[in-house]
């Protein structure tokens, strides 16, 4: 008799599309919105629908393929799997990526600073973009912006 686990979830068959939505993810560094990621995976398959591109990115949130990343109203979505931190950029709203290290050992000071057992944290990053700075765009940096956030001197 085979023993098999009652309720282990069957993998997904990863579709033609679903295949192509993760791979233009993958191939972007810049947290996409579904908008963007539909133009670009239109490029190569015409006839999906912007339904279909929603549906197997929650397929692949869901699966722990891909990470949802919630910026104001909108949704974006990170491809990049290995444990890393972001940083918005307040003016354009782009959204980039930061290295573990640069809010090393976080959950290790909390831990040791609290009486707590520190079960996770989460860490995001708010500035300018080189892009924006660049150009001499400015932002009101008032405490509407940076409300929540500590500031950086």
């Amino acid at each position: 008799m085979v023993n098999r686990k009652m309720n282990a979830t069957p993998a997904r068959r990863m579709t033609r599309q679903r295949k192509l939505i993760l791979e233009e993810l993958r191939s972007t560094k810049s947290h996409p919105t579904a908008d963007e990621i539909y133009a670009g995976v239109r490029r190569r398959l015409p006839r999906i629908s912007l339904g279909t591109v929603y549906r197997n990115l929650q397929t692949l949130a869901a699966d722990g393929e891909i990470h949802t990343l919630r910026d104001g109203g909108r949704t974006r979505y990170d491809g990049t799997m290995h444990e890393h931190y972001h940083v918005h950029c307040l003016v354009c709203g782009q959204v980039g990526d930061l290295p573990r290290e640069a809010a090393r050992d976080v959950g290790q000071r909390a831990g040791v600073r609290s009486d707590f057992r520190i079960l996770g944290y989460k860490v995001e990053f708010v500035g300018v973009c080189p892009e924006c700075e660049r150009k001499g765009k400015e932002v009101a940096i008032g405490e509407e912006n940076l409300s929540g956030y500590r500031r950086m001197r």
